[in-house]
Protein backbone atom coordinates (compact mmCIF):
# COMPACT_ATOMS: atom_id res chain seq x y z
CA UNK A 1 0.00 0.00 0.00
CA UNK A 2 1.32 3.53 -0.92
CA UNK A 3 1.90 6.06 2.33
CA UNK A 4 0.49 8.94 1.04
CA UNK A 5 -0.15 12.17 2.81
CA UNK A 6 -3.87 11.12 2.88
CA UNK A 7 -3.57 8.24 4.35
CA UNK A 8 -1.32 8.90 6.97
CA UNK A 9 -3.74 12.15 8.13
CA UNK A 10 -6.43 9.62 8.64
CA UNK A 11 -4.07 7.38 9.93
CA UNK A 12 -3.67 9.93 13.07
CA UNK A 13 -7.19 11.07 12.97
CA UNK A 14 -8.01 7.36 13.93
CA UNK A 15 -5.46 6.91 16.61
CA UNK A 16 -6.44 10.22 18.21
CA UNK A 17 -10.15 8.81 17.70
CA UNK A 18 -9.29 5.09 19.94
CA UNK A 19 -7.28 7.41 22.45
CA UNK A 20 -10.34 9.83 22.82
CA UNK A 21 -12.64 7.06 23.35
CA UNK A 22 -10.16 4.91 25.36
CA UNK A 23 -9.57 7.60 27.68
CA UNK A 24 -13.58 8.27 28.21
CA UNK A 25 -14.04 4.40 28.86
CA UNK A 26 -10.76 4.38 31.50
CA UNK A 27 -12.54 7.60 33.05
CA UNK A 28 -13.77 6.62 36.79
CA UNK A 29 -14.98 8.86 39.05
CA UNK A 30 -14.04 8.03 43.24
CA UNK A 31 -17.14 7.72 45.43
CA UNK A 32 -16.60 6.07 49.12
CA UNK A 33 -17.93 8.32 51.37
CA UNK A 34 -20.70 7.52 53.77
CA UNK A 35 -23.69 9.43 52.60
CA UNK A 36 -25.04 9.82 55.77
CA UNK A 37 -21.80 11.44 57.12
CA UNK A 38 -24.15 15.10 56.53
CA UNK A 39 -26.83 14.06 59.17
CA UNK A 40 -25.45 15.27 62.10
CA UNK A 41 -23.48 18.73 62.66
CA UNK A 42 -21.83 19.83 60.44
CA UNK A 43 -24.49 19.46 58.45
CA UNK A 44 -23.10 19.77 54.73
CA UNK A 45 -24.24 21.23 51.53
CA UNK A 46 -23.08 21.62 48.07
CA UNK A 47 -22.78 23.81 45.88
CA UNK A 48 -21.49 26.35 42.87
CA UNK A 49 -19.85 29.65 42.68
CA UNK A 50 -19.92 32.25 40.28
CA UNK A 51 -21.82 31.63 36.23
CA UNK A 52 -23.37 33.27 33.69
CA UNK A 53 -26.73 33.93 32.29
CA UNK A 54 -28.46 35.63 29.43
CA UNK A 55 -28.39 38.94 31.62
CA UNK A 56 -24.79 38.97 30.90
CA UNK A 57 -22.75 37.14 28.74
CA UNK A 58 -24.15 33.67 29.09
CA UNK A 59 -26.21 31.50 27.09
CA UNK A 60 -28.91 29.77 29.24
CA UNK A 61 -31.63 31.73 31.08
CA UNK A 62 -31.45 31.61 35.41
CA UNK A 63 -34.60 28.96 35.47
CA UNK A 64 -31.97 26.66 32.36
CA UNK A 65 -29.41 27.03 34.45
CA UNK A 66 -30.68 26.19 37.92
CA UNK A 67 -32.38 23.05 36.23
CA UNK A 68 -28.68 21.83 35.17
CA UNK A 69 -27.54 22.66 38.55
CA UNK A 70 -30.32 20.59 40.19
CA UNK A 71 -29.53 17.59 37.72
CA UNK A 72 -25.49 18.07 39.03
CA UNK A 73 -27.12 17.39 42.71
CA UNK A 74 -26.01 20.56 44.15
CA UNK A 75 -27.92 22.64 46.65
CA UNK A 76 -27.38 25.82 45.54
CA UNK A 77 -25.34 28.27 43.35
CA UNK A 78 -23.94 31.86 42.99
CA UNK A 79 -24.81 33.52 39.75
CA UNK A 80 -22.51 36.70 38.95
CA UNK A 81 -23.52 38.07 35.68
CA UNK A 82 -21.25 41.34 34.65
CA UNK A 83 -22.39 44.64 35.85
CA UNK A 84 -21.58 47.31 38.43
CA UNK A 85 -24.24 45.66 40.04
CA UNK A 86 -26.33 43.87 37.61
CA UNK A 87 -29.66 44.13 38.57
CA UNK A 88 -31.57 42.19 36.54
CA UNK A 89 -29.00 39.06 38.02
CA UNK A 90 -30.05 39.87 41.40
CA UNK A 91 -34.01 39.72 40.42
CA UNK A 92 -33.20 36.50 39.81
CA UNK A 93 -32.41 35.34 43.65
CA UNK A 94 -34.93 32.74 44.52
CA UNK A 95 -35.25 28.89 44.51
CA UNK A 96 -35.62 27.61 41.21
CA UNK A 97 -35.88 23.59 40.21
CA UNK A 98 -35.23 22.98 43.85
CA UNK A 99 -31.95 25.06 43.55
CA UNK A 100 -31.41 27.95 45.93
CA UNK A 101 -29.99 30.68 43.50
CA UNK A 102 -27.67 33.56 45.11
CA UNK A 103 -26.89 36.41 42.96
CA UNK A 104 -24.19 38.97 42.61
CA UNK A 105 -22.41 40.47 40.18
CA UNK A 106 -18.63 40.39 38.44
CA UNK A 107 -17.86 44.05 38.62
CA UNK A 108 -14.93 45.75 35.94
CA UNK A 109 -12.65 47.39 38.20
CA UNK A 110 -9.26 50.06 37.57
CA UNK A 111 -7.35 45.88 39.22
CA UNK A 112 -9.15 43.89 37.00
CA UNK A 113 -12.73 41.79 37.83
CA UNK A 114 -13.97 41.77 41.58
CA UNK A 115 -16.83 39.27 41.89
CA UNK A 116 -19.60 40.99 44.58
CA UNK A 117 -22.22 38.25 46.37
CA UNK A 118 -24.63 38.60 49.88
CA UNK A 119 -24.99 42.38 49.91
CA UNK A 120 -28.08 43.89 50.89
CA UNK A 121 -29.47 45.15 48.03
CA UNK A 122 -28.94 48.97 46.57
CA UNK A 123 -30.81 51.34 44.99
CA UNK A 124 -31.71 50.49 41.31
CA UNK A 125 -29.87 53.63 40.24
CA UNK A 126 -26.59 52.51 42.39
CA UNK A 127 -22.90 52.15 40.74
CA UNK A 128 -20.70 50.82 42.63
CA UNK A 129 -17.28 52.09 42.42
CA UNK A 130 -14.79 51.29 39.42
CA UNK A 131 -11.88 51.52 42.22
CA UNK A 132 -11.02 48.15 43.12
CA UNK A 133 -10.37 49.38 46.73
CA UNK A 134 -13.50 51.32 47.15
CA UNK A 135 -15.78 49.10 45.34
CA UNK A 136 -14.84 46.20 47.84
CA UNK A 137 -15.63 48.96 50.89
CA UNK A 138 -18.89 49.57 49.51
CA UNK A 139 -19.52 46.15 49.24
CA UNK A 140 -18.49 45.16 52.63
CA UNK A 141 -20.47 48.10 54.11
CA UNK A 142 -23.43 46.34 52.72
CA UNK A 143 -22.72 43.26 54.19
CA UNK A 144 -21.05 41.32 51.24
CA UNK A 145 -18.35 39.21 50.35
CA UNK A 146 -16.16 40.13 47.31
CA UNK A 147 -13.63 37.75 45.69
CA UNK A 148 -10.82 38.47 42.75
CA UNK A 149 -11.66 36.48 39.98
CA UNK A 150 -9.36 34.39 37.82
CA UNK A 151 -6.15 36.66 39.06
CA UNK A 152 -3.82 35.16 36.78
CA UNK A 153 -5.94 34.31 33.70
CA UNK A 154 -8.13 36.36 31.29
CA UNK A 155 -8.23 39.28 32.76
CA UNK A 156 -5.46 39.23 34.95
CA UNK A 157 -5.50 41.58 38.19
CA UNK A 158 -2.59 43.96 39.03
CA UNK A 159 -2.18 43.94 42.64
CA UNK A 160 -2.12 47.17 45.14
CA UNK A 161 -0.66 47.17 48.71
CA UNK A 162 -3.85 47.00 50.40
CA UNK A 163 -5.22 43.31 50.53
CA UNK A 164 -8.95 44.78 50.66
CA UNK A 165 -11.13 41.78 48.85
CA UNK A 166 -12.47 38.78 50.99
CA UNK A 167 -11.37 35.59 48.82
CA UNK A 168 -9.37 35.14 45.62
CA UNK A 169 -10.21 32.31 43.12
CA UNK A 170 -7.69 29.53 42.93
CA UNK A 171 -9.12 27.19 39.62
CA UNK A 172 -11.28 28.73 37.35
CA UNK A 173 -13.57 26.69 35.37
CA UNK A 174 -13.38 29.47 32.19
CA UNK A 175 -10.02 29.64 31.70
CA UNK A 176 -9.21 25.80 31.29
CA UNK A 177 -10.57 25.98 27.68
CA UNK A 178 -7.89 29.19 27.25
CA UNK A 179 -5.02 28.77 29.38
CA UNK A 180 -3.86 25.77 27.22
CA UNK A 181 -4.77 25.60 23.67
CA UNK A 182 -2.79 22.39 22.31
CA UNK A 183 -3.97 20.73 25.31
CA UNK A 184 -7.56 21.71 24.36
CA UNK A 185 -7.24 20.82 21.01
CA UNK A 186 -5.92 17.34 22.23
CA UNK A 187 -9.19 16.94 24.35
CA UNK A 188 -11.61 18.07 21.76
CA UNK A 189 -13.53 14.58 20.98
CA UNK A 190 -13.56 14.13 24.68
CA UNK A 191 -15.96 17.06 25.38
CA UNK A 192 -18.39 15.54 22.88
CA UNK A 193 -17.51 11.70 24.39
CA UNK A 194 -16.96 12.58 27.97
CA UNK A 195 -16.93 16.07 29.28
CA UNK A 196 -16.09 15.99 32.64
CA UNK A 197 -12.85 13.82 31.82
CA UNK A 198 -12.02 16.51 29.21
CA UNK A 199 -12.17 19.45 31.74
CA UNK A 200 -10.22 17.16 34.19
CA UNK A 201 -7.40 16.93 31.63
CA UNK A 202 -7.28 20.94 31.22
CA UNK A 203 -6.99 21.65 34.82
CA UNK A 204 -3.24 23.29 35.33
CA UNK A 205 -1.61 23.19 38.94
CA UNK A 206 -2.62 26.53 40.23
CA UNK A 207 0.52 27.67 41.45
CA UNK A 208 0.71 31.13 40.71
CA UNK A 209 -2.74 31.82 42.63
CA UNK A 210 -2.17 29.24 45.39
CA UNK A 211 1.18 31.33 46.36
CA UNK A 212 -0.81 34.61 45.84
CA UNK A 213 -3.26 32.89 48.62
CA UNK A 214 -0.65 32.48 51.27
CA UNK A 215 0.79 35.97 50.33
CA UNK A 216 -2.69 37.19 51.30
CA UNK A 217 -3.83 35.32 54.06
CA UNK A 218 -0.47 36.74 56.22
CA UNK A 219 -2.50 39.87 55.68
CA UNK A 220 -5.92 39.02 56.98
CA UNK A 221 -7.94 36.21 56.28
CA UNK A 222 -8.61 35.25 52.32
CA UNK A 223 -10.94 33.07 51.42
CA UNK A 224 -10.21 30.52 48.51
CA UNK A 225 -12.73 29.29 45.55
CA UNK A 226 -12.82 26.63 42.73
CA UNK A 227 -14.95 29.23 40.78
CA UNK A 228 -17.07 27.48 37.64
CA UNK A 229 -17.07 30.97 36.02
CA UNK A 230 -19.82 28.94 33.81
CA UNK A 231 -20.71 30.83 30.39
CA UNK A 232 -21.92 27.63 28.75
CA UNK A 233 -21.81 24.08 29.28
CA UNK A 234 -23.14 24.71 32.61
CA UNK A 235 -23.92 20.60 33.46
CA UNK A 236 -20.94 19.62 32.83
CA UNK A 237 -19.05 22.48 34.61
CA UNK A 238 -20.93 22.36 37.43
CA UNK A 239 -20.32 18.21 37.87
CA UNK A 240 -16.58 19.69 38.18
CA UNK A 241 -15.95 22.29 41.22
CA UNK A 242 -17.92 22.33 44.21
CA UNK A 243 -18.14 24.35 47.08
CA UNK A 244 -18.78 22.37 50.06
CA UNK A 245 -20.77 24.43 53.30
CA UNK A 246 -20.98 23.51 56.76
CA UNK A 247 -23.64 24.66 58.70
CA UNK A 248 -24.74 23.94 62.22
CA UNK A 249 -28.35 23.51 60.91
CA UNK A 250 -30.04 21.89 57.61
CA UNK A 251 -31.11 24.59 55.75
CA UNK A 252 -34.75 25.96 56.49
CA UNK A 253 -37.34 25.38 53.53
CA UNK A 254 -37.71 29.65 53.50
CA UNK A 255 -35.13 30.65 50.52
CA UNK A 256 -34.47 33.98 52.61
CA UNK A 257 -33.53 32.31 56.01
CA UNK A 258 -32.01 29.52 53.50
CA UNK A 259 -29.60 32.31 52.31
CA UNK A 260 -28.57 33.68 55.06
CA UNK A 261 -26.88 30.38 56.46
CA UNK A 262 -25.79 30.03 53.69
CA UNK A 263 -24.08 33.54 53.22
CA UNK A 264 -22.92 33.30 56.63
CA UNK A 265 -21.28 29.99 56.40
CA UNK A 266 -19.49 31.10 53.20
CA UNK A 267 -18.47 34.44 54.73
CA UNK A 268 -17.56 32.56 57.75
CA UNK A 269 -14.51 30.52 55.29
CA UNK A 270 -17.12 27.44 56.43
CA UNK A 271 -16.58 25.81 53.26
CA UNK A 272 -14.13 23.70 51.59
CA UNK A 273 -14.00 23.59 47.53
CA UNK A 274 -13.00 20.02 45.55
CA UNK A 275 -12.94 19.00 42.54
CA UNK A 276 -15.95 16.87 42.90
CA UNK A 277 -15.62 15.42 39.13
CA UNK A 278 -12.75 13.67 39.93
CA UNK A 279 -13.71 12.27 43.19
CA UNK A 280 -16.28 12.75 45.46
CA UNK A 281 -15.47 15.12 48.46
CA UNK A 282 -18.59 14.90 50.84
CA UNK A 283 -17.03 14.29 54.61
CA UNK A 284 -13.80 15.96 54.36
CA UNK A 285 -13.21 18.12 57.56
CA UNK A 286 -9.97 20.18 58.47
CA UNK A 287 -10.68 22.41 61.97
CA UNK A 288 -9.07 23.70 65.13
CA UNK A 289 -9.39 21.66 68.33
CA UNK A 290 -7.61 23.82 71.30
CA UNK A 291 -4.15 24.13 70.22
CA UNK A 292 -4.41 20.88 67.89
CA UNK A 293 -5.22 20.84 63.96
CA UNK A 294 -8.03 17.90 63.36
CA UNK A 295 -8.24 16.37 59.62
CA UNK A 296 -11.22 13.79 58.55
CA UNK A 297 -10.42 12.72 55.20
CA UNK A 298 -12.76 9.43 55.00
CA UNK A 299 -12.45 8.33 51.67
CA UNK A 300 -11.45 4.27 50.41
CA UNK A 301 -9.57 5.35 47.74
CA UNK A 302 -5.65 6.75 48.23
CA UNK A 303 -5.14 10.06 48.72
CA UNK A 304 -2.85 12.73 50.04
CA UNK A 305 -3.10 15.69 52.82
CA UNK A 306 -0.67 18.73 53.23
CA UNK A 307 -0.91 20.83 55.79
CA UNK A 308 1.01 24.19 54.98
CA UNK A 309 1.88 26.60 57.69
CA UNK A 310 1.90 30.55 55.77
CA UNK A 311 2.50 28.55 52.67
CA UNK A 312 5.22 26.58 53.51
CA UNK A 313 4.47 22.12 54.29
CA UNK A 314 4.82 21.55 57.66
CA UNK A 315 2.96 18.21 57.71
CA UNK A 316 1.64 15.24 54.91
CA UNK A 317 -0.10 12.47 55.47
CA UNK A 318 -2.17 9.53 53.69
CA UNK A 319 -4.48 8.53 56.77
CA UNK A 320 -7.39 9.26 57.13
CA UNK A 321 -7.16 10.42 60.17
CA UNK A 322 -4.74 12.78 61.88
CA UNK A 323 -3.73 15.64 64.10
CA UNK A 324 -0.99 18.11 64.26
CA UNK A 325 -0.61 19.47 67.84
CA UNK A 326 0.26 23.56 67.13
CA UNK A 327 3.14 25.27 68.56
CA UNK A 328 4.06 28.04 66.08
CA UNK A 329 1.82 30.89 65.34
CA UNK A 330 0.46 31.13 61.41
CA UNK A 331 -2.30 30.79 58.91
CA UNK A 332 -2.61 26.83 58.37
CA UNK A 333 -4.31 25.49 55.48
CA UNK A 334 -4.89 21.41 53.65
CA UNK A 335 -4.74 20.47 50.60
CA UNK A 336 -5.54 17.15 49.47
CA UNK A 337 -4.75 15.28 46.50
CA UNK A 338 -5.76 12.23 44.54
CA UNK A 339 -3.43 9.25 44.11
CA UNK A 340 -5.43 6.87 41.95
CA UNK A 341 -5.38 7.16 38.49
CA UNK A 342 -7.69 9.76 37.37
CA UNK A 343 -7.61 12.39 34.37
CA UNK A 344 -6.81 15.06 37.27
CA UNK A 345 -2.63 16.01 37.18
CA UNK A 346 -0.86 14.95 40.40
CA UNK A 347 0.18 18.42 41.13
CA UNK A 348 -3.46 19.42 41.06
CA UNK A 349 -5.17 20.18 44.58
CA UNK A 350 -8.45 17.63 44.68
CA UNK A 351 -9.43 19.61 47.60
CA UNK A 352 -8.36 23.26 49.39
CA UNK A 353 -9.71 23.65 52.87
CA UNK A 354 -9.32 27.23 53.93
CA UNK A 355 -6.66 28.74 56.65
CA UNK A 356 -7.10 28.87 59.90
CA UNK A 357 -5.22 31.43 61.77
CA UNK A 358 -3.84 30.46 64.81
CA UNK A 359 -2.41 32.63 67.41
CA UNK A 360 -2.51 35.71 65.36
Amino acid sequence: MKITPARILLACLAAWALWSAGQAIAFKRYVSADPAASASPPFEIEGAYHMHSRFSDGRKDPDAIAAAAARAGLDFIVLTDHGNPNNDCLDAQGMRSGVRVLAGSEMSTNRGHLVAFGFKRPGRTTVFSREAEAAAAEVGALGGITVIAHPFSKTRWSWGDAAVTDGIEILDGDSLLKSDVARTILNAPLFFLRPTTALLRLAAPPRDALRKWDELGRRRQTLGFFSSDAHAFYRAIFSLFHLHVLLDRPLPADFESARAEILSALAGGRFFSAVDGAAAARGFRFFLDGKTLRLAAPFRFAHETVILRDGREVFRTSANEAELPLDRPGTYRAEVFLRERTPLRTEVPWIIANPIAFGR
